[in-house]
């Protein structure tokens, strides 16, 4: 796999997290995973994300056959569950699982400083905190995007990004979203498989990044 391809498949799996935890998958993309348009990177990259991937497939196996508007309405129901509440169990914002500051408190300000040191702004239509995963993910992109275009302090944003955001909650939030599950439940489990895939996700950026950023 040549730069060029790394990037895109960088940028591929971010776009693929975003729309999973951006708010519930809608029919459209249902239709586009289901067609296969969503494509799971080929061999081995690290341990979370090809558990992530196989758990992927395994959900699009059991479900390519029925409708999307059937799988569409039981992801609404247990995304909601799980991320949004009533006392959601598993809540995507990197504050509430952060032990040195409280929920949207202190942190979400020293977050919302480095996003403006690297010249990046929320979209202002988002309805959620600017620490929930897909916002946190959201600015990831925008430095993998300005790495392959050539913005060589695009890499130390984003080492200073995985050491004092992302890399500081995502093991913790993995927990939280597998206990949740029984082995049977798991198996095929899309909230699951996005929650893996991003671990790995993160895991691979920070040993990507150090190569161009030493720590």
């Amino acid at each position: 796999m040549d730069e060029t391809q790394i990037y895109e498949a960088r940028l591929e799996v971010i776009d693929f997290l975003i729309e999973v935890f951006y708010d519930a998958p809608d029919e459209e993309f249902l239709g586009r995973l289901f067609s296969d348009e969503v494509a799971v990177p080929e061999g081995e990259i690290n341990d979370p994300m090809d558990r992530g991937f196989e758990r992927l497939e395994a959900f699009i196996e059991a479900n390519r056959s029925r409708s999307v508007e059937d799988v569409s309405d039981e992801l609404r129901t247990e995304y909601t569950r799980l991320f949004v509440g009533p006392r959601p169990p598993a809540l995507p914002h990197e504050t509430y699982y952060r032990e040195d500051t409280d929920f949207i408190g202190e942190g979400l300000a020293e977050l919302e400083a480095d996003y403006s040191a690297a010249g990046w702004k929320p979209h202002e239509d988002y309805p959620e905190e600017n620490d929930h995963i897909a916002v946190e993910l959201a600015f990831l992109r925008d430095l993998v995007d300005r790495q392959r275009r050539g913005e060589e302090a695009a890499f130390g944003f984003e080492r200073v990004f995985l050491d004092e955001h992302l890399g500081r909650w995502h093991e913790a939030f993995l927990e939280t979203v597998q206990d949740e599950f029984d082995m049977k439940e798991a198996e095929a489990n899309l909230f699951l498989a996005a929650t893996e895939v991003f671990v790995g996700l993160v895991e691979f950026e920070d040993e990507l990044v150090a190569q161009q950023v030493p720590t």
